[in-house]
Protein backbone atom coordinates (compact mmCIF):
# COMPACT_ATOMS: atom_id res chain seq x y z
CA UNK A 1 0.00 0.00 0.00
CA UNK A 2 1.43 3.61 -0.78
CA UNK A 3 0.56 6.20 0.55
CA UNK A 4 -2.38 8.14 -1.45
CA UNK A 5 -3.75 11.60 -0.82
CA UNK A 6 -7.37 10.63 -0.68
CA UNK A 7 -6.81 7.47 1.69
CA UNK A 8 -8.12 7.23 5.35
CA UNK A 9 -4.92 5.13 5.67
CA UNK A 10 -1.19 5.86 5.51
CA UNK A 11 1.17 3.16 4.82
CA UNK A 12 5.45 3.52 4.84
CA UNK A 13 7.94 0.23 5.32
CA UNK A 14 11.06 0.59 7.39
CA UNK A 15 12.72 -2.65 7.16
CA UNK A 16 10.61 -5.26 8.24
CA UNK A 17 8.32 -2.98 10.38
CA UNK A 18 5.09 -1.79 8.55
CA UNK A 19 3.93 1.57 10.10
CA UNK A 20 0.32 2.21 9.49
CA UNK A 21 -1.25 6.12 10.27
CA UNK A 22 -4.67 6.57 10.43
CA UNK A 23 -5.65 9.44 8.41
CA UNK A 24 -8.71 11.21 8.86
CA UNK A 25 -7.44 13.81 11.50
CA UNK A 26 -10.74 16.10 10.85
CA UNK A 27 -12.47 13.75 12.19
CA UNK A 28 -10.45 13.08 15.39
CA UNK A 29 -9.89 9.42 13.15
CA UNK A 30 -12.90 8.38 13.24
CA UNK A 31 -13.97 4.75 11.63
CA UNK A 32 -15.83 5.36 8.60
CA UNK A 33 -16.65 2.62 5.79
CA UNK A 34 -13.99 3.49 3.74
CA UNK A 35 -11.46 3.44 6.85
CA UNK A 36 -12.75 0.15 8.22
CA UNK A 37 -11.91 -1.15 4.30
CA UNK A 38 -8.43 -0.08 3.80
CA UNK A 39 -7.56 -1.63 7.22
CA UNK A 40 -9.22 -5.16 6.49
CA UNK A 41 -7.64 -4.72 3.04
CA UNK A 42 -4.25 -3.79 4.72
CA UNK A 43 -3.88 -6.06 7.57
CA UNK A 44 -5.47 -9.33 5.03
CA UNK A 45 -2.22 -8.65 2.90
CA UNK A 46 0.04 -8.42 6.05
CA UNK A 47 -0.99 -11.39 7.42
CA UNK A 48 0.48 -13.02 3.90
CA UNK A 49 3.96 -11.06 3.98
CA UNK A 50 6.60 -12.94 5.46
CA UNK A 51 8.80 -9.97 4.79
CA UNK A 52 7.07 -7.81 7.75
CA UNK A 53 7.71 -8.44 11.08
CA UNK A 54 5.92 -5.73 12.94
CA UNK A 55 2.58 -3.25 12.28
CA UNK A 56 2.86 -0.34 14.04
CA UNK A 57 -0.50 1.28 14.19
CA UNK A 58 -1.39 4.72 15.30
CA UNK A 59 -3.42 7.66 13.99
CA UNK A 60 -2.46 11.37 12.59
CA UNK A 61 -3.15 14.61 14.17
CA UNK A 62 -2.74 13.50 18.14
CA UNK A 63 -5.75 11.51 18.03
CA UNK A 64 -5.81 7.50 17.78
CA UNK A 65 -9.49 7.01 16.82
CA UNK A 66 -12.70 8.27 18.09
CA UNK A 67 -14.43 5.67 17.57
CA UNK A 68 -17.39 4.99 14.46
CA UNK A 69 -17.88 7.89 12.56
CA UNK A 70 -21.80 9.07 13.34
CA UNK A 71 -21.98 10.95 10.11
CA UNK A 72 -21.50 7.05 8.55
CA UNK A 73 -24.19 5.71 11.23
CA UNK A 74 -26.75 8.19 10.04
CA UNK A 75 -26.16 7.59 6.12
CA UNK A 76 -26.34 3.45 7.37
CA UNK A 77 -29.59 4.27 9.20
CA UNK A 78 -31.01 6.26 6.07
CA UNK A 79 -30.04 3.86 3.89
CA UNK A 80 -32.68 1.78 1.95
CA UNK A 81 -32.16 -2.02 2.44
CA UNK A 82 -33.09 -4.92 0.26
CA UNK A 83 -35.74 -7.14 1.97
CA UNK A 84 -33.48 -9.93 4.29
CA UNK A 85 -30.45 -7.57 4.51
CA UNK A 86 -29.33 -5.12 7.20
CA UNK A 87 -26.31 -3.30 6.34
CA UNK A 88 -26.11 -1.54 9.76
CA UNK A 89 -25.37 -5.34 11.43
CA UNK A 90 -23.24 -5.99 8.06
CA UNK A 91 -21.22 -2.77 8.58
CA UNK A 92 -21.09 -3.50 12.58
CA UNK A 93 -19.54 -7.23 11.93
CA UNK A 94 -17.41 -5.88 9.51
CA UNK A 95 -15.62 -4.36 12.38
CA UNK A 96 -15.58 -7.50 13.70
CA UNK A 97 -13.53 -8.67 11.08
CA UNK A 98 -10.86 -6.25 11.59
CA UNK A 99 -10.69 -6.76 15.16
CA UNK A 100 -10.25 -10.65 14.35
CA UNK A 101 -7.70 -9.66 11.86
CA UNK A 102 -5.50 -7.78 14.03
CA UNK A 103 -5.84 -9.94 16.31
CA UNK A 104 -4.76 -12.70 14.86
CA UNK A 105 -2.31 -11.66 12.37
CA UNK A 106 1.30 -13.61 12.63
CA UNK A 107 3.18 -10.37 12.90
CA UNK A 108 3.65 -8.76 16.23
CA UNK A 109 0.56 -5.47 16.04
CA UNK A 110 2.21 -2.60 18.30
CA UNK A 111 -0.55 0.22 18.94
CA UNK A 112 0.86 3.77 19.91
CA UNK A 113 -2.41 5.57 21.00
CA UNK A 114 -2.89 9.59 22.29
CA UNK A 115 -5.59 11.50 22.30
CA UNK A 116 -9.09 9.79 21.72
CA UNK A 117 -9.30 6.16 22.06
CA UNK A 118 -12.57 5.25 22.28
CA UNK A 119 -14.74 2.79 21.02
CA UNK A 120 -13.51 1.18 17.37
CA UNK A 121 -10.05 2.79 18.48
CA UNK A 122 -10.53 1.36 22.06
CA UNK A 123 -11.10 -2.09 20.39
CA UNK A 124 -8.30 -2.05 18.44
CA UNK A 125 -5.74 -1.01 21.27
CA UNK A 126 -7.11 -4.34 22.52
CA UNK A 127 -6.00 -6.03 20.21
CA UNK A 128 -2.67 -5.15 19.67
CA UNK A 129 0.01 -7.29 20.94
CA UNK A 130 1.95 -4.32 22.33
CA UNK A 131 0.13 -0.87 23.31
CA UNK A 132 1.71 2.07 24.37
CA UNK A 133 -0.41 5.15 25.72
CA UNK A 134 0.14 8.42 26.42
CA UNK A 135 -0.75 9.01 29.81
CA UNK A 136 -3.43 12.11 28.94
CA UNK A 137 -5.24 10.00 26.28
CA UNK A 138 -8.62 9.63 26.63
CA UNK A 139 -9.77 6.03 26.48
CA UNK A 140 -13.90 4.98 27.04
CA UNK A 141 -16.60 2.58 25.90
CA UNK A 142 -19.28 5.76 25.27
CA UNK A 143 -21.69 3.08 23.06
CA UNK A 144 -24.18 2.95 26.08
CA UNK A 145 -24.59 6.87 27.15
CA UNK A 146 -25.48 6.74 23.66
CA UNK A 147 -28.09 4.50 23.69
CA UNK A 148 -26.43 1.73 21.33
CA UNK A 149 -23.42 -1.07 22.67
CA UNK A 150 -19.73 -1.77 22.15
CA UNK A 151 -21.18 -5.19 20.18
CA UNK A 152 -17.96 -6.07 18.23
CA UNK A 153 -15.64 -4.25 21.08
CA UNK A 154 -16.98 -5.94 24.14
CA UNK A 155 -15.57 -9.86 23.61
CA UNK A 156 -12.20 -8.08 22.82
CA UNK A 157 -12.38 -5.96 26.02
CA UNK A 158 -12.79 -9.15 28.32
CA UNK A 159 -10.45 -11.08 26.51
CA UNK A 160 -7.96 -8.09 27.64
CA UNK A 161 -8.51 -6.91 31.08
CA UNK A 162 -10.87 -9.94 32.26
CA UNK A 163 -14.65 -9.60 32.57
CA UNK A 164 -15.73 -7.83 36.07
CA UNK A 165 -13.76 -4.58 34.80
CA UNK A 166 -14.87 -4.83 31.41
CA UNK A 167 -18.41 -4.90 32.56
CA UNK A 168 -18.00 -1.97 35.08
CA UNK A 169 -16.45 0.06 32.11
CA UNK A 170 -19.43 -1.16 30.04
CA UNK A 171 -22.55 -0.01 32.15
CA UNK A 172 -20.90 2.78 33.23
CA UNK A 173 -19.58 4.44 29.97
CA UNK A 174 -16.38 4.16 31.28
CA UNK A 175 -14.13 7.21 30.15
CA UNK A 176 -10.48 6.90 31.95
CA UNK A 177 -7.04 8.30 31.14
CA UNK A 178 -3.38 6.53 30.09
CA UNK A 179 -2.69 6.13 33.54
CA UNK A 180 -5.56 4.14 34.07
CA UNK A 181 -5.15 2.14 30.91
CA UNK A 182 -1.99 1.14 32.31
CA UNK A 183 -3.54 0.19 35.72
CA UNK A 184 -6.35 -1.65 34.22
CA UNK A 185 -3.79 -4.00 32.00
CA UNK A 186 -5.18 -2.64 28.65
CA UNK A 187 -2.28 -0.89 28.15
CA UNK A 188 1.50 -2.39 28.48
CA UNK A 189 3.64 0.81 28.71
CA UNK A 190 2.39 4.80 29.86
CA UNK A 191 4.44 7.63 29.02
CA UNK A 192 4.47 11.00 29.65
CA UNK A 193 6.11 13.10 26.66
CA UNK A 194 6.00 12.48 22.83
CA UNK A 195 9.83 11.82 23.22
CA UNK A 196 9.13 8.90 25.57
CA UNK A 197 6.44 7.31 23.32
CA UNK A 198 8.72 7.82 20.80
CA UNK A 199 11.92 5.88 22.39
CA UNK A 200 9.34 3.43 23.84
CA UNK A 201 7.78 2.55 20.12
CA UNK A 202 11.78 2.20 19.58
CA UNK A 203 12.42 -0.24 22.28
CA UNK A 204 9.50 -2.67 21.70
CA UNK A 205 10.47 -2.59 18.18
CA UNK A 206 14.05 -3.71 18.43
CA UNK A 207 12.82 -6.13 21.47
CA UNK A 208 10.48 -7.93 18.88
CA UNK A 209 13.37 -7.92 15.55
CA UNK A 210 15.39 -9.80 18.60
CA UNK A 211 13.18 -12.84 18.39
CA UNK A 212 12.01 -15.42 15.33
CA UNK A 213 9.38 -14.47 13.30
CA UNK A 214 8.29 -18.03 13.25
CA UNK A 215 8.42 -18.54 17.07
CA UNK A 216 6.73 -15.44 17.78
CA UNK A 217 3.71 -15.89 14.90
CA UNK A 218 3.42 -19.87 16.57
CA UNK A 219 3.57 -18.66 19.90
CA UNK A 220 0.88 -15.78 19.38
CA UNK A 221 -1.06 -19.30 17.82
CA UNK A 222 -0.86 -21.05 20.98
CA UNK A 223 -1.95 -17.71 23.28
CA UNK A 224 -5.37 -17.00 21.42
CA UNK A 225 -6.12 -20.94 21.54
CA UNK A 226 -6.18 -20.68 25.38
CA UNK A 227 -9.79 -20.60 26.39
CA UNK A 228 -11.64 -21.35 22.58
CA UNK A 229 -10.62 -25.01 23.22
CA UNK A 230 -10.05 -27.80 25.85
CA UNK A 231 -6.91 -27.12 27.74
CA UNK A 232 -4.88 -30.70 26.81
CA UNK A 233 -6.19 -29.95 23.31
CA UNK A 234 -4.16 -26.82 23.11
CA UNK A 235 -1.01 -28.51 24.99
CA UNK A 236 -1.25 -31.00 22.93
CA UNK A 237 -0.88 -29.33 19.23
CA UNK A 238 1.84 -27.18 21.53
CA UNK A 239 4.19 -30.01 21.76
CA UNK A 240 4.10 -30.91 18.55
CA UNK A 241 4.38 -27.44 17.65
CA UNK A 242 7.75 -27.41 20.01
CA UNK A 243 8.68 -30.41 18.50
CA UNK A 244 8.29 -28.47 14.51
CA UNK A 245 10.36 -25.21 15.93
CA UNK A 246 13.03 -27.22 17.45
CA UNK A 247 14.15 -29.34 14.82
CA UNK A 248 13.71 -25.93 12.63
CA UNK A 249 15.78 -23.79 10.91
CA UNK A 250 15.36 -20.97 13.41
CA UNK A 251 16.07 -22.90 16.55
CA UNK A 252 18.97 -24.43 14.20
CA UNK A 253 20.74 -20.36 13.76
CA UNK A 254 19.46 -19.50 17.30
CA UNK A 255 21.21 -22.07 19.15
CA UNK A 256 24.72 -21.57 16.73
CA UNK A 257 24.30 -17.89 16.85
CA UNK A 258 24.49 -18.43 20.69
CA UNK A 259 27.75 -20.85 20.55
CA UNK A 260 29.08 -18.12 18.09
CA UNK A 261 28.13 -14.99 20.58
CA UNK A 262 26.74 -13.41 17.52
CA UNK A 263 23.35 -11.63 16.58
CA UNK A 264 21.07 -14.55 14.78
CA UNK A 265 20.23 -13.66 11.27
CA UNK A 266 16.82 -12.46 11.98
CA UNK A 267 18.24 -10.31 14.46
CA UNK A 268 20.42 -9.06 12.19
CA UNK A 269 18.22 -8.26 9.39
CA UNK A 270 15.92 -6.36 11.58
CA UNK A 271 16.91 -3.10 10.34
CA UNK A 272 17.12 -3.20 6.77
CA UNK A 273 16.66 -0.38 4.11
CA UNK A 274 13.23 1.60 4.11
CA UNK A 275 10.77 0.16 1.34
CA UNK A 276 7.96 0.80 0.00
CA UNK A 277 5.04 -1.55 1.99
CA UNK A 278 3.46 -3.66 -1.04
CA UNK A 279 -0.22 -4.17 1.12
CA UNK A 280 -2.20 -2.97 -1.68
Amino acid sequence: MQTIEDSALQARREGAVLHLTINRPEARNAMNAQLLEELIVAFEAVAACTEVRAVVLRGAGGNFCAGGDVKDFARLRRQEAAPGTDPVAAFNRRFGTLLELVNGVPQAVVVVAEGAVLGGGFGLACVADVTIVRNDASFGLPETSLGVIPAQIAPFVVQRIGLSQARRLGVCGGRFDGAEAYRLGLAHFVEYSDAALGAREAQVLAQIMRCAPGANAVTKQIMLAVGGEPLGQVLDRAATLFSAALNGPEAAEGTQAFVEKRLPQWAAAGNVETGEADVR
